[in-house]
């Protein structure tokens, strides 16, 4: 069977993507979900266990408390609260804490610790996926079971305001609502006051049951300025304030009803010690949550703790107070300090509920539900309960009720514990058997490719595989019978859900044969390259050369990067392959440097570069005899000689770029402390942007954009060189009016501003810089002829892109642009052009160096690096599509930057050696 280059891409796209579908299957498992849907209304509550007597008690009990007040604070850290700071700026509410009515808790958040999941959490009391990351800037309306749809059937009436999040999670289910966006985080003022403006008028009317406040200003100070910005200390007072107010109206309205009041006051999520969040850092997932209420008697004296519980039992604990049936797809477990004041049959009642509801969960997602310690706890403790109630309903007061109370309760805690524990765990359980499958089935794809590169791969090439052989069918047959045996026994013996057990025979089985004929195609293969010397093919191509060490690291380092990718350890600190990857590529041009000017082979035709002033600096042209072609066509870096060609400073500077490269890494590094195990360590960026080393960070910031301006202007036309130096002395006007930088002869920060007006004005030079560019790029495809003028476009387009990079870095992130520009301009003059690599050398080195500077900027895997202030810089008001192109460019700026120069270098190789008439060297196949 032959197949054409065209016929075997396509295949083994579609079969890659195929498998990793079925990986991310597995990987992503299917969230703890009851079947029973909302739409099938509410269930009635189970009747209280009974044993030889009938219980009277076959409904929910009443509320606990009249109304319900929640103070959610967007990135409230618990020791913002419980820590110096609560203490020193939240005096009220520390009050409250130590000697008040209240119960203290610290909530557990689990990641992704972004908005929209937590609030989802929060009101579900299920564990959200990090798919909800992507949902969190356009959330969806939420369909799960929540206590704010059974407050809503039940009648209650929910006032919102806050972040807009709410009113598109909840559409139609509050009486009144004020939404504010929450992605506008330069603004810390009135996205908060618009909330509290609300508050006189709805605390003296009673026409409501629920009331919700989501302040946003301590997460958008925290975006912009960090946890140690003296504007925290401010924030935290604005709400202890507010939380002084709304406790104080709502005492005083307890005297005109009967159930007492319940104020909530907690955080979604934390925040890191950069000031961002969505990880899984102790800053980002610690939260404070305290229950304020009359009904919490206590003594003088008694002092109260903080204890940890998860965020997912907010829901259950909510529902119980308010009286409402408890979420139906919750994890969470009642706080019990709640309930502790109330009489023992109270009790044990919302305890039953709440291991009911837990029970069923549990049936519903685990087949092996029956073996599970909480399941058995949950069952024992009904019994117990039971024979507490035929003893409770026969003799009201006894010391063996009393006792036989207690152990029920116990036993009903330990119950809920490991119930909670059991589905949260099942949530975070990965389908390794599917996982497996898509493995295997990427990895014989990749096998495949690997075995007919160069041949298969040829635009005229033909891969001949012998499907109808004996031998391929044979082994084809012995195969699917191992994997149908294998996929019986793990199915059969799985105690948890499996997405590729649930698939029908008939789509397992396609994968089966699917994963087979690639087994059987791969061992074909390679029985030809063993015997044959090369895969069989129609029409042959030019053998490849004998590859090179530099050649051999390119290729071991990518590969080796891909593998590690299958290791978590790998993935958080993946900046560490990065650096060690582009420290050895230094290395390694260094011994090929040394290699070729010190130990040239002499006996070689004497060919070789002439070294050209051009619009980069230099450019190289071929000169030589008649043996030069066949050597340019050949493989090896070692000709033709480069020592006989580069003569004085610019030998001495080929051989030192690549050490000064390095330093530039090494130095590099030391800014940005990033990943997991190492970001809490201090590095020069931390000390740079502490207030105490602002001259320092103004001097390095104008000294960096200084740099950038000279290695970039080099090639561009005189009215865009005006533009940039503009625009670069725009960017540090920006930084100081919004207190980041300051010029010389400014004394204090006391005019600090939001640089709305300095920032459109480097917009406008970039802008006019990509339309200079453009502009070029048109007309070089009008006069084909004139490469020089395509070049410069690509040039002036990246230099509009530098510039917008320098305006959305933050200023101690400037020297990362400046040396990443010195590195370009090292390697481009001193190491590709005087050594000749190929198009697909420079290719694979750009992409090396561009996810090395990703990481140098201090971003990681981590999704609390990403830094969304950038997406509005020069915005006074939220724009989703400027905000996320900003964000998006701002994150990524060194792969893009480092991506833009291939293209300008590819380009100017192509322009060189049009100038010289001969062709440029590119990989060969």
């Amino acid at each position: 069977m032959r197949l054409g280059a065209g016929t075997f891409a396509a295949c083994c796209v579609a079969i890659e993507v195929l498998g990793i579908a079925v990986f991310l299957r597995g990987f992503f498992p299917a969230p703890v979900r009851s079947s029973a849907g909302t739409e099938h209304g509410a269930e009635p509550p189970a009747p209280e266990p009974s044993a030889g007597a009938s219980s009277n008690w076959t409904t929910l009990p009443p509320p606990l408390f009249g109304k319900v007040v929640i103070v959610l604070i967007d990135a409230l850290r618990d020791d913002f609260v419980f820590g110096s700071k609560g203490v020193k700026f939240m005096p009220y509410t520390t009050y409250l804490v130590e000697k008040g009515a209240s119960h203290s808790f610290v909530a557990e958040a689990k990641p992704p610790t972004v908005t929209m999941p937590r609030i989802k959490a929060l009101m579900t009391g299920s564990l959200p996926g990090f798919v909800d990351v992507l949902r969190n800037l356009n959330s969806p309306a939420l369909l799960e079971d929540s206590v704010i749809r059974q407050a809503k059937a039940a009648g209650k009436r929910i006032i919102f305001y806050g972040d807009e999040t709410w009113v598109k999670l909840f559409p139609k289910h509050f009486v009144e609502y004020d939404g504010t966006t929450s992605f506008f985080v330069s603004d810390y003022t009135e996205v908060d006051n618009n909330v509290t403006r609300h508050l006189d008028k709805v605390l003296k009317r009673g026409d409501w049951d629920m009331l919700i406040l989501h302040y946003l200003g301590l997460d958008h100070i925290g975006h912009v300025s960090g946890p140690s910005s003296p504007l925290i200390g401010r924030k935290l007072s604005e709400m202890d304030s507010v939380l002084m107010k709304i406790h104080t109206s709502l005492l005083s309205k307890e005297r005109e009803v009967a159930l007492p009041s319940l104020l909530v006051l907690c955080g979604d999520h934390g925040m890191s010690e950069t000031g961002s969040h969505g990880a899984s850092s102790m800053e980002e997932v610690n939260t404070p949550l305290i229950l304020i209420s009359s009904a919490f008697e206590r003594k003088p004296g008694d002092v109260r703790h903080p204890t940890r519980v998860q965020q997912t039992d907010v829901a259950a604990t909510l529902a119980i107070a308010l009286g409402l049936p408890i979420p139906k797809d919750s994890v969470g477990s009642l706080l019990f300090p709640v309930v502790e004041g109330k009489p023992m049959r109270e009790q044990l009642r919302f305890l039953h509920l709440n291991t009911v509801q837990l029970s069923k969960l549990l049936q519903e997602n685990v087949p092996s539900y029956e073996k599970d310690p909480g399941f058995e706890q949950f069952k024992m403790s009904e019994r117990l309960h039971g024979n507490w109630i035929r003893l409770y309903l026969e003799e009201k007061q006894s010391e063996v009720l009393l006792n036989l109370g207690s152990k029920v309760l116990r036993q009903y805690l330990d119950a809920l514990k490991t119930l909670s524990l059991s589905l949260s765990t099942q949530v975070a359980q990965y389908d390794m058997y599917s996982m497996m499958v898509g493995t295997v089935v990427v990895l014989e794809v990749l096998t495949l490719l690997l075995l007919s590169v160069p041949q298969a791969l040829h635009r005229k090439a033909e891969l001949e595989v012998p499907l109808s052989s004996p031998g391929f069918s044979l082994l084809f047959y012995l195969v699917i019978l191992v994997l149908s045996a294998v996929h019986v026994i793990v199915c059969t013996s799985a105690e948890s859900s499996c997405y590729f057990c649930g698939l029908s025979w008939l789509a397992a089985g396609g994968v089966m044969v699917l994963a087979s004929a690639l087994l059987c195609v791969i061992v074909s293969v390679l029985t030809n390259v063993l015997v044959g010397g090369k895969p069989r093919r129609k029409n042959p191509v030019h053998p490849s050369s004998r590859w090179s060490e530099l050649d051999l690291l390119i290729l071991l380092g990518t590969v080796g990067h891909v593998l590690s990718l299958g290791a978590s350890s790998f993935v958080e600190e993946e900046h560490q392959t990065w650096y060690f990857l582009v420290n050895t590529l230094c290395l390694a041009l260094s011994q090929e440097t040394y290699r070729n000017y010190f130990l040239g082979d002499d006996s070689e035709p004497q060919c070789g570069l002439h070294v050209e002033q051009g619009l980069d600096g230099v450019a190289t042209a071929w000169q030589g005899g008649p043996g030069c072609d066949v050597l340019e066509r050949g493989k090896g870096h070692g000709s033709p000689p480069p020592s006989e060609v580069l003569h004085g400073s610019e030998k001495w500077m080929v051989l030192a770029s690549p050490w000064l490269i390095l330093a530039c890494c090494r130095l590099l590094r030391s800014l940005n402390q990033t990943g997991v195990q190492w970001a809490h360590r201090p590095d020069l960026g931390h000390w740079l942007t502490s207030s105490d080393h602002k001259a320092e960070l103004s001097v390095l910031a104008a000294v960096s954009l200084l740099v950038v301006f000279v290695l970039v202007q080099r090639g561009c036309s005189p009215v865009s060189k005006a533009a940039l130096a503009l625009g670069l002395l725009g960017v540090y006007c920006y930084r100081a009016a919004i207190g980041s930088v300051r010029f010389p002869w400014q004394q204090d920060s006391k005019d600090i501003s939001k640089g709305i007006t300095e920032a459109r004005f480097v917009y406008v030079f970039v802008l006019g810089i990509l339309f200079t560019g453009t502009k070029d790029l048109l007309k070089a495809q009008v006069v084909p002829a004139d490469f020089r003028i395509k070049t410069v476009g690509l040039w002036e387009i990246h230099s509009g892109l530098v510039l917008l990079a320098a305006l959305l870095f933050r200023p101690h992130n400037l020297p990362v642009l400046a040396f990443s520009l010195l590195i370009q301009t090292l390697m481009t003059k001193f190491i590709w052009r005087p050594l000749r690599h190929d198009a697909a050398e420079v290719t694979v080195m750009h992409y090396w160096f561009g996810q090395a500077f990703f990481y140098f900027q201090g971003n990681s895997n981590n999704i609390a690096t990403v830094d969304i202030s950038a997406g509005f810089v020069g915005l006074d008001t939220y724009v989703e599509i400027p905000a996320v192109f900003l964000t998006a460019f701002g994150t990524y700026a060194g792969p893009l930057l480092w991506a833009s120069h291939l293209v300008h270098f590819l380009s100017s190789e192509t322009h060189s050696s049009a100038q010289t008439g001969h062709p440029p060297r590119d990989m060969l196949l």
